[in-house]
């Protein structure tokens, strides 16, 4: 995956053109995610809560990133390590974010409406799989085509699906805003998987890529931003018929995205497929949230 931005940024005004060099496009683009890790920080100083520092780690590897995409980018006219390390870098936010709610929304919603086996607490465990992962993500932006790294890269895969495992999403699938959590989530072990396999040279590296970025990362937003929506406005935490057919149009893209990497006689249909069903989920989102985000909050 090799991109080749132009050396110069530049905006046209009408008949009149302003130049700006690449360095002060980087700027402008870093100081977002510095603007996030400021703001981050501040409220974890102000709350004390010392555990959360761990997400300005998480935002310190996308800032890195981002920098690495600006000064490769003009150095060599791509950027594909400046690339692997922002996917790597939203990876970790998801196993570190997802890692805290996805078992912590099941925990309550099984307590609440399904008693039985609940998802297992935080413990070494999940350390141990945070380490290997990060340890395997490090690897791949590294050296992507070593057989090391795609042995690690698998290894990771499997333990990230034994963590999922350990939270019992499959008891949550009568709750549409829980299960779909789990779903999302599911992509980042498929990810690991699929990108280990290509570094051992027997996939096409775009279909792990795509399931990370596609299955986990929209997911997961489209998952986190319905159930966002609703708590914060004061409604019921029901995901509607529609909201529900978002997160099966996304899947659908998600799943349709991976298999045109792999089957690439099919690539076209399959690609018109995922593009429209993505579309339509995010687009689904915003016409069914139009009166929760217009409306006044709900009292309690």
């Amino acid at each position: 995956m090799s991109l080749r931005p132009p050396a110069r940024s530049k905006v046209v005004r009408g008949s009149a053109s302003i130049n700006a060099g690449w360095a002060a496009a980087a700027v402008v683009d870093l100081a977002f995610l510095l603007a996030v890790g400021t703001a981050v920080a501040r409220e974890i100083v102000a709350g004390r809560n010392w555990p959360n520092l761990k997400v300005l780690t998480v935002l310190a590897v996308l800032f890195a990133g981002n920098a690495t995409f600006h000064i490769e980018a003009h150095v060599n006219g791509s950027a594909d390590i400046g690339v692997r390390v922002g996917i790597a870098g939203t990876v970790l936010v998801i196993m570190v974010i997802g890692g805290r709610i996805v078992p912590s929304f099941t925990r309550n919603w099984l307590a609440r409406e399904n008693p039985g086996r609940l998802p297992a607490s935080f413990g070494r465990f999940d350390v141990v799989s945070m380490v290997l992962a990060g340890s395997a993500l490090i690897a791949w932006c590294v050296a992507p085509g070593s057989a090391a790294t795609g042995t690690v890269l698998m290894g990771a895969g499997l333990v990230q699906a034994a963590r999922l495992a350990r939270w019992a999403g499959e008891r949550t699938w009568r709750e549409p805003l829980v299960f779909v959590l789990h779903v999302a989530f599911a992509f980042v072990p498929l990810g690991f998987a699929l990108v280990g396999a290509a570094a051992l040279g027997w996939l096409p590296a775009s279909a792990g890529i795509h399931a990370w970025t596609s299955g986990a990362f929209g997911g997961m937003t489209l998952a986190v931003m319905s159930r966002a929506s609703l708590g914060h406005t004061g409604r019921a935490l029901v995901a509607s018929k529609t909201v529900q057919m978002t997160y099966a149009l996304v899947l659908v893209a998600s799943v349709a995205r991976v298999c045109a990497a792999l089957q690439p006689q099919l690539g076209a249909p399959l690609l018109h497929l995922a593009a429209l069903a993505w579309a339509t989920a995010f687009l689904g989102f915003g016409l069914a949230h139009w009166s929760v985000f217009t409306a006044p909050r709900l009292s309690a």
